[in-house]
């Protein structure tokens, strides 16, 4: 692939699992992909590494210090920081495309700054869409400006591609099930943080891992799915599938289906994302052999999601149902409750509990803007931190 000029990229999480797998990809074709910009909350030195490598002009980190702020300048690279410094980076004019590769809502103002200015964006952040959707999606303005980095919607975004939106009937993302999908209700009664941190396929955080092991995350993801792909709540489902070689499916009104099939590295839907129209040769990298180690390696099985042991999942689909207040609220229920389990204070199976009850107490307004729909992930911990209090904790 060689285009007349490099892509100009900003890459937002750059210390994260997503945004390492997308630097990877630029430090394969750097003929490719001009790392203009990086960006992560506060790892200092590990920012400071990557913007060296890859000769970055800005950079940002939320507080820096004077010595972090100094060194950084020694090197002539600019150093942004504070509230807006992270807009600034996602509409900088020598930038082309800004990769959302972090966690957490502070993605979701400098990704609609990241569109008005006309950039193409590769996204990884749930919590943008799945609290704010109503009011990022409006902003596109062309088809496939807006690039699902996340396994599972790469995968029904490239099996969509020049595909008429009347002939989808139903879109599948895969779940691997966690840790857990074996266990039965009365051992998941006594699962501890360092269990649920143990993911079979994926490295990632704690926050999502634990999510994952809930279910939690492929229910956000197909909240993220419906907005993403203008759908609704019966369209879009998710199948168990341990081995993780499949990670989206489309079903069309004609009775076929397409899959996207690829082994389970974050690099792949990342190079499908930032170098769109066009497809990297990586092949040589993640190869895929049917007949290697032997074809029964490759059975590829499916079921449906256990909905009593793992209730997240409906809670989730649940939340769309309830109005446009309830998808930021569950975001916000999810985080307390996860880091309360994280912190020992309360049971794996008490996460959904806290987040059905959070939903049932609420009897706020729908929001009208991104400002009230970030307001209602606040809402959704403060209530939770409630329900909690009121079990005695």
């Amino acid at each position: 692939m060689q285009p007349n000029r490099k892509i100009r990229l900003a890459v937002i999480g750059a210390t994260g699992s997503v945004g390492r797998a997308t630097l990877d990809i630029c430090r394969r074709f750097r003929e490719t992909f001009d790392v203009v910009a990086v960006a992560a909350r506060t790892n200092a030195q590990g920012l400071f590494t990557l913007a060296t490598e890859f000769q970055s002009r800005y950079a940002y980190l939320q507080t820096p210090s004077t010595e972090t702020i100094q060194k950084f300048q020694e090197k002539d690279i600019e150093l942004l920081a504070g509230d807006d410094g992270l807009s600034s980076i996602a509409s900088l004019d020598c930038v082309d495309h800004v990769v959302f590769a972090s966690s957490g809502t502070d993605a979701i103002v400098p990704l609609k700054h990241a569109l008005l200015a006309n950039k193409n964006v590769s996204l990884a952040n749930k919590e943008s869409i799945v609290a704010a959707g109503p009011w990022i999606m409006p902003l596109v303005r062309r088809p496939d400006q807006l690039r699902p980095i996340d396994s599972e919607h790469s995968a029904i975004w490239q099996c969509l591609r020049d595909e008429p939106a009347k002939g989808v009937r139903k879109i599948l993302l895969t779940a691997s099930g966690g840790p857990f999908r074996e266990w039965s209700l009365e051992r998941m009664r006594h699962i501890t943080p360092s269990d649920a941190l143990k993911h079979p396929v994926w490295a990632m955080g704690a926050k999502i891992t634990v999510d994952s092991a809930t279910l939690m995350n492929k229910g956000i993801e197909c909240i993220e799915a419906m907005q993403l792909f203008n759908l609704s709540p019966p369209a879009v489902g998710a199948l168990i599938h341990p081995k993780s070689l499949v990670h989206g499916i489309v079903e069309f009104t004609d009775a076929t289906m397409k899959l996207l099939l690829s082994q389970a590295d974050m690099r792949l839907p990342a190079a499908a994302a930032i170098a769109w129209p066009e497809r990297l040769p990586l092949s040589e990298s993640f190869p895929l052999d049917f007949c290697v180690p032997s074809p029964q390696e490759w059975a590829l099985t499916f079921s449906e999601p256990d909905h009593d042991r793992f209730p997240c999942l409906r809670l989730a689909i649940q939340a769309v149902e309830m109005g446009e207040a309830y998808p930021p609220l569950l975001v916000g229920a999810d985080q307390f409750a996860v880091g309360a389990f994280l912190e020992g204070r309360i049971p794996f199976l008490m996460i959904s509990n806290i987040i059905e009850r959070t939903m049932e107490r609420f009897s706020g307004c729908a929001p009208k803007s991104i400002e009230d729909a970030i307001a209602l992930i606040s809402e959704g911990e403060r209530i939770s931190a409630e329900v909690y209090s009121a079990t005695g904790g």
